[in-house]
């Protein structure tokens, strides 16, 4: 009896550590509107020690249709820090049977070859069931560990649009000597904290959270997603050793990394010198000095074990006349130092549509590195991995936000540029002329600043011929043009302008219908839409920039012909943005001015409304037709 009591007992133990995937089970409100569910996930993370961690996660997705088959693919990374050492997976049916289980072994190894990078050392264990019977389980177990810290996960546990989640954990393990950090947002409950054996443990869970379903203008994942971020307070990787519990120790961390790697060959010293030695001013020099840097060096990623954080030696882009980010930005403080200006090196979160820095929350948060230049009142910014990029213009994806500078002191919170809708200026003037076909011909000028001129300085700087014509081509909504003629003139900054000339030429622009016909006189710029208010608003509204454009239109009308019916004018405001556009006509012209502003920032879901209905009242607008008639 005791022996059947133990046998039926180890019996149900394996039965109940077994979770069932029979798709039955998932609850309506978290499989409504989704493509997978996530059935289960436990994110294990134990630092043991400065310099070593060890994580473990397990994963069970419910692939519901073909638009959910991404999650379905398993893809873990290795690298000279982080080692992985086992791997299993199983597929399961609908009704949650299993069919299939592989283990490490049968798992691919593949390059991380991006494309862009010249060297890497990040390699990745990949696999795919290959299963497409919909719905399907796919369940994997990964452990790893890391020998040398730079960094911990995120524990992201809706990791996704229309993703549905049953049941996510994160559990992390402090260790005696070494303390993880973590920080909540947007999720509120407290974890449960045990200690053993002089180990403190903390745990979150989540349960049956229901899918987001995306909507228009609203804010970036990490904005609106619960998390819990996580980071050391000691780390070590390649025998350095840091501390980031602050700022100002993070910053000391990287500084020493930086220490002897910017001595510059005598030959490059000989070059700066004579270069700004005749120069009066600072700015002058850094600009003299920036432009050196551009010409001579061209950008290429590496990441190698540390030099994922360690940029290599200004004598070795010197030589080899490349560098990613850090290099670059390392070797070009290098080189303002020769000209007797003192630089330094920024770390910082590129990308519109990346996560602003967490000031609260000292960490490694960066994925790019720039340099800068205080001088006085002001600080000249440098981006050092765009070869045509004007002295002290970040532009969209690194301007508008925080970042952190690297000094002898450690690390600081400084703001980038921020650029406003004045310095984002679109403004057209449009010389036209209708004939009696209703065919169209006009000259346009347009002047383009900041923000607004970075796509036609890639079309100059970038593109080749035919990609520069395929955009002209399809830049105006008309039904059919051609751009017959184009220029530019471009004019260098902080706030760099383009100067962009363009011949068009429009068949049938025009209805022309017995007597009448018919115009639609905002040639070029027609914007709004039609946002759907059916449901409620769940997320903030958010409006990435801020910009001006500004259209002034003068359209000859064909001879024989006077204006029968005209558009009102129209004026529309709101904090997030103004709008009008007026006509006006004459014996032989039409006349358009047309103004759109829009200002950054995030407005509430109240207003959504509101929103919608001054995109529609712009859209109406812009559409605006006038009525000629043939005069008898």
């Amino acid at each position: 009896m005791r022996t059947f009591i133990l046998v039926l007992a180890l019996a149900l133990a394996v039965q109940g550590s077994s979770q069932n995937y029979d798709v039955k089970l998932i609850p309506d409100s978290v499989k409504q509107g989704a493509n997978i569910v996530k059935r289960f996930e436990e994110l294990r993370v134990e630092q043991k020690s400065a310099g070593r961690a060890k994580f473990y996660r397990k994963f069970a997705y419910t692939i519901l249709n073909k638009d959910g088959l991404p999650y379905s693919l398993f893809q873990d990374y290795y690298n000279e820090f982080r080692e992985i050492g086992s791997i299993d997976g199983v597929l399961f049916d609908a009704a949650g049977k299993r069919l299939k289980s592989v283990k490490k072994k049968d798992i691919n190894d593949v390059s991380s070859n991006d494309g862009s990078s010249l060297m890497t050392d990040t390699r990745y264990k990949v696999h795919d069931f290959q299963y497409r019977e919909f719905p399907f389980t796919v369940e994997y177990e990964v452990e790893s560990e890391a020998d040398g810290i730079l960094g911990l996960p995120v524990w992201r546990p809706v990791n996704g649009s229309f993703v549905g989640v049953e049941y996510s954990k994160l559990t992390i393990i402090n260790s005696a000597d070494v303390t993880i950090r973590f920080k909540q947002v947007n999720f509120q409950d407290k974890p449960v904290v045990t200690e053993k054996d002089g180990k403190k443990t903390l745990t979150w869970e989540i349960r049956n959270v229901t899918p987001v379903i995306p909507e228009p203008l609203m804010p970036i994942w990490e904005d609106v997603t619960p998390s819990v971020l996580l980071a050391p307070s000691q780390f070590k990787a390649s025998g350095y050793e840091g501390n980031m519990a602050t700022w100002e120790e993070y910053g000391k961390y990287i500084y020493r990394l930086l220490q002897g790697r910017d001595e510059l060959p005598d030959n490059v010293k000989q070059d700066i010198r004579l270069l700004t030695q005749d120069l009066k001013s600072d700015m002058e020099k850094v600009q003299a000095v920036y432009n050196y840097m551009q010409k001579n060096t061209r950008y290429v990623s590496i990441q190698l074990g540390i030099g994922g954080w360690q940029p290599f030696e200004a004598k070795y882009v010197a030589a080899k006349r490349y560098g990613d980010c850090k290099a670059l930005s390392n070797y070009t403080v290098a080189l303002l130092r020769e000209a007797n200006i003192k630089g330094y090196y920024v770390e910082i979160q590129s990308g519109e549509d990346e996560p602003l820095l967490d000031e609260s929350f000292p960490s490694s948060q960066f994925n790019h590195v720039v340099a800068c230049v205080p001088l006085g009142k002001d600080t000249i910014w440098l981006e050092c991995t765009d070869p045509t990029r004007s002295t002290g213009y970040m532009g969209r994806s690194t301007g508008n936000r925080k970042a952190v500078l690297i000094n002898e002191s450690g690390g600081h919170i400084v703001s980038t540029p921020r650029y406003h809708a004045t310095d984002n200026l679109q403004v057209r003037s449009v010389e036209g002329e209708i004939d009696l076909e209703g065919n169209l011909t006009a000259k346009i000028t347009t002047y383009y600043t900041g923000e607004q001129q970075e796509v036609q300085h890639s079309l100059i700087h970038t593109a080749t011929k035919e990609q520069r014509e395929e955009y002209l081509n399809g830049m105006f909504d008309l039904p059919t043009y051609q751009i017959t003629a184009s220029a530019y003139t471009e004019h260098t900054g902080a706030i760099p302008s383009m100067e962009e000339r363009l011949t068009l030429q429009a068949q049938s622009y025009a209805s022309v219908t017995g007597k009448r016909i018919f115009i639609v006189p905002n040639l070029l710029n027609k914007g709004g839409g039609k946002l759907s208010t059916d449901k409620p608003r769940k997320f903030n509204i958010r409006q990435a920039r801020s910009y001006r454009d500004v259209d002034s239109v003068a359209i000859r009308i064909p001879s024989g012909y006077s204006v029968e019916a005209m558009p009102k004018d129209v004026t529309v405001q709101a904090s997030w943005g103004k709008y009008s556009i007026s006509f006006k006509a004459t014996a032989t012209t039409i006349n358009v001015v047309r103004v759109n502003e829009r200002f950054a920032g995030t407005y509430p879901p109240s207003l959504f409304k509101d929103y919608s209905k001054f995109l529609e009242d712009i859209y109406r607008a812009d559409r605006g037709k006038i009525v000629l008639v043939k005069k008898d």
